[in-house]
């Protein structure tokens, strides 16, 4: 589905709405006051493909180590503040590239103002957002009572409240923003994004909040994200999870392509074992799928469309002729083939070496 028509915003040099490909976040889990550690992960973050960064500012210590974080950032960082006002104000004339605030516990009116005005006068956008964690007091116990199920209380919670957040601004000419609705309930989450898209043309910060440790969270994130990317839903997201923020960029890359959202370089597939297989076809796949993402991972562009790992010759290259390239697996030995048409057939260690070898070739 083609991507929801909404307003253009700009975070640093990074285009978030308004037809801009979707663009990938991640948070960094050191002290924001400790600026070369938070430095060192976000040039390992950038390295990895997250486009941009949020840091916590959480007191005056972080606050004044944000001038030397932007300085030395690769990529474009947004200032994470919740409560004092006068933090968002102080990162704003360190020059941050974003605030993210919750216009409801900085105080009064006249603090959102402030911050309204000065990231106005910057040039920067303001993310509000809703969680289901921090809803304002009886809405959604409001709806519950109105007779909804509590799956559809909480998506209208949710909306609600991100809407009530984005008048605050906007009742100040404040129209540069971005909005998210998170739930640790996929169904929750996506409701709400779906309800928020139909109502207004605000980019959309997607994710599962508190998606938890990686053997939970990637499945929630895929699920959720990846429904909302498919419904052309979604102008910037993070994979928030319970690990080294590295997973979750790499996760979100994952989520991107397979979505269709960002192209794959390269496409890598590879069968389910079955009765037939008569190779180590999980320690193969997984050697080929390592190789590769070792060689992006030191920079190499690999221009090879699509890789493929079969257990036999019924998948392969049957079913995987249309790889670039690909190893099949037979009894005890592997074929080599291109584009459908075997090129060798060779020992099962052989046949790894070969495979190794034509991707780094296919690569600079």
């Amino acid at each position: 589905m083609a991507p929801r028509n909404t307003r253009r915003i700009k975070v640093g040099n990074v285009a978030v709405g308004g037809g801009a490909p979707v663009s990938l976040q991640s948070m960094t889990n050191t002290a924001t006051s400790d600026a070369p550690a938070t430095l060192a992960q976000i040039r390992t973050l950038a390295d990895a493909g997250c486009d941009i960064i949020r840091c916590a500012v959480p007191d005056e210590a972080a606050l004044l180590a944000l001038p030397e974080i932007l300085a030395g950032s690769p990529i474009p960082v947004i200032a994470d503040i919740h409560f004092d006002y006068r933090l968002a104000l102080g990162a704003i004339r360190a020059g941050i590239h974003g605030i993210r605030i919750n216009p409801g516990n900085i105080g009064s009116a006249d603090r959102v103002r402030a911050v309204a005005e000065a990231a106005g006068n910057a040039g920067i956008p303001i993310r509000v957002g809703a969680n289901s964690g921090s809803l304002p007091k009886g809405l959604y116990e409001s709806r519950l009572a109105a007779g909804l199920a509590p799956r559809d209380a909480m998506a209208q919670s949710l909306a609600e409240a991100a809407l009530e957040q984005v008048n605050l601004l906007e009742q100040y000419g404040f129209r540069q923003i971005k909005v998210s609705l998170k739930s640790s309930s996929v169904v929750s989450t996506v409701d709400a994004c779906r309800r928020f898209a139909e109502l207004s043309d605000i980019p959309l910060h997607i994710g599962v909040t508190e998606a938890g440790v990686p053997a939970e969270g990637i499945i929630k994130s895929a699920v959720g994200i990846g429904a909302l990317l498919l419904e052309g839903i979604g102008e910037t997201l993070r994979v928030s999870l319970t690990a080294d923020p590295l997973e979750e960029v790499r996760v979100g890359l994952k989520i991107l392509e397979a979505a269709g959202v960002r192209k794959v370089e390269p496409e890598f597939v590879s069968c389910p074992t079955c009765g037939r297989t008569k190779i180590d076809l999980n320690r193969l796949a997984a050697e080929v799928y390592d190789y590769v993402e070792s060689l992006k991972r030191n920079g190499r562009r690999i221009t090879l469309r699509k890789i493929a790992v079969m257990g036999c010759v019924v998948n392969g290259p049957g079913e995987a002729r249309d790889a670039d390239l690909g190893l099949a697996g037979g009894d005890g030995n592997a074929v080599i083939f291109k584009s459908g048409t075997i090129v060798a057939t060779l020992p099962q260690a052989e046949a790894l070496e070969r495979m190794k070898r034509e991707i780094f070739e296919h690569s600079f």
